[in-house]
């Protein structure tokens, strides 16, 4: 299938920035990907109630049946009324407006001259964040994909993996005003094509290889192992694929250990198990453990059966988790810190972006920890904290990935309000913007 690469010029005011709509790929030339299950909500997949054997779990769970996710808007936040005053940093840190006007903003990956790349999932765009004399505009780059959150950078080309579509887009940088034609990668790649926890991360190994996330296709449910719930990973090209992780529920984020090299990666674990079940986890895949099973469905956080879908020793031969990092906090990006800017205790610190949960009552997460690690195991700390009132059981923005910038920042991109945070240490106060 060929991708339109036909430039509509179209205004769309945002924040304090214009967004300009280019290759725009018509919504008619996506798929319709499969639904999990038709019958059931996908919110309300594995909830108690749902079947007649499910009273027990109704009465045992004490779970307010009402809760609903979090949509996001197709409007960003206007720059002045960013919740920039309410972020806490450890002292020595602050935070600034580094781009706003983008709704939806997740992933972030930057080209070789500097251009900002940034997925997205429900709303649909690629987005491109260059400089102008300072000030930073984005605009949409590419729209009407099925959740185009899978991005990364190789040699001049942008990959965007959208569910089950991957294209490449060579020379991107020199051509931001009309894109070239893809070379789309779908075929070889041969991913599923369920919506369900399959909204893509992707990204280059130390190894040169292309590692996938390839979630469940349900909240909880058996799969095909063979299919669904893995980290793969390819050649660039798509051929190739191996296995990396199985029994992954639903990664949205991976980095690379600076100095071992291995393979870290947060998760998100099943809804409707009660307010405090189960755990996100922190998953570490060792040298040697290639393709070990991490416990989906049978088996979660450090070792805790499913209720719902059982069998004979769930847990027998699973690799726990290096840390929990909470009840449904829905841990997203993580990257290693290996800047010069902070301070040597963030030396090889992971920082996890911690999406905050739906599936719970009292509100958890909506903020950046950092996990210290010591022997293949971690320790979870808070470091990006005050967009969730505990005492208002209600949130102010959304972290949804970090990256890491030349000069040793780190950027936080918030989903909820379209917007991009930059956090450093040990500079002059500057004016946010």
């Amino acid at each position: 299938m060929s991708v339109s690469t036909s430039v509509r010029r179209g205004l769309l005011v945002a924040g304090s920035f214009a967004v300009l709509a280019a290759a725009v790929l018509p919504l008619a030339a996506q798929p319709s990907p499969t639904p999990t299950n038709p019958n059931i909500p996908p919110m309300s997949q594995g909830r108690p109630g749902f079947s007649p054997i499910d009273q027990t779990r109704v009465d045992q769970s004490k779970q307010d049946f009402n809760l609903r996710g979090h949509p996001v808007s197709p409007l960003p936040t206007a720059v002045d009324k960013l919740p920039l005053d309410k972020i806490k940093l450890p002292a020595g840190f602050k935070a600034e407006v580094w781009s706003s006007g983008h709704p939806g903003a997740r992933t972030m990956v930057m080209g070789d001259k500097g251009t900002m790349f940034m997925g997205t999932r429900g709303i649909g765009r690629v987005y491109a964040i260059t400089d102008k004399g300072g000030k930073r505009e984005p605009k949409v780059l590419i729209q009407g994909l099925t959740q185009p959150n899978g991005l990364a950078f190789r040699d001049g080309s942008l990959y965007v993996f959208a569910i089950n579509k991957v294209y490449r887009y060579d020379k991107i940088e020199d051509n931001l005003d009309k894109l070239p034609e893809p070379v789309e990668l779908t075929q070889a790649y041969n991913l599923p094509d369920t919506v369900h926890h399959n909204w893509k991360y992707v990204d280059f190994g130390p190894d040169g290889k292309m590692y996938v996330q390839v979630g469940v296709n349900c909240n909880i449910c058996e799969v095909n192992p063979g299919t669904h719930g893995q980290i793969r990973r390819y050649n660039a090209d798509g051929t190739g694929m191996e296995i990396v992780a199985r029994g992954v529920r639903n990664t949205v984020g991976f980095d690379w250990h600076p100095v071992t090299k291995e393979l870290w990666f947060t998760d998100n674990g099943r809804d409707w198990a009660g307010n405090d079940g189960f755990e996100d986890e922190l998953n570490r895949v060792a040298k040697g453990n290639e393709g070990a099973n991490f416990g989906f469905p049978y088996c979660h956080a450090n070792g805790t059966a499913d209720p719902d879908i059982r069998i004979p020793k769930p847990c027998a031969g699973v690799t726990m988790p290096a840390a929990l990092t909470g009840p449904h906090s829905a841990g997203l990006g993580i990257k290693f810190y290996t800047g010069d800017m902070f301070p040597k205790s963030y030396r090889n610190v992971a920082f996890i972006a911690r999406h905050g949960s739906w599936n719970r009552e009292k509100k958890f997460g909506y903020d950046v920890a950092v996990a210290r690690i010591s022997g293949g195991k971690a320790k979870i700390e808070p470091f990006l904290t005050g967009l969730l009132s505990v005492e208002k059981n209600e949130f102010y923005g959304r972290p949804a990935y970090v990256f890491q910038m030349k000069d040793g920042s780190l950027l936080v991109s918030d989903e909820n309000n379209g917007a991009v945070y930059r956090i450093s240490y040990g500079e002059p106060k500057t004016a946010s913007r």
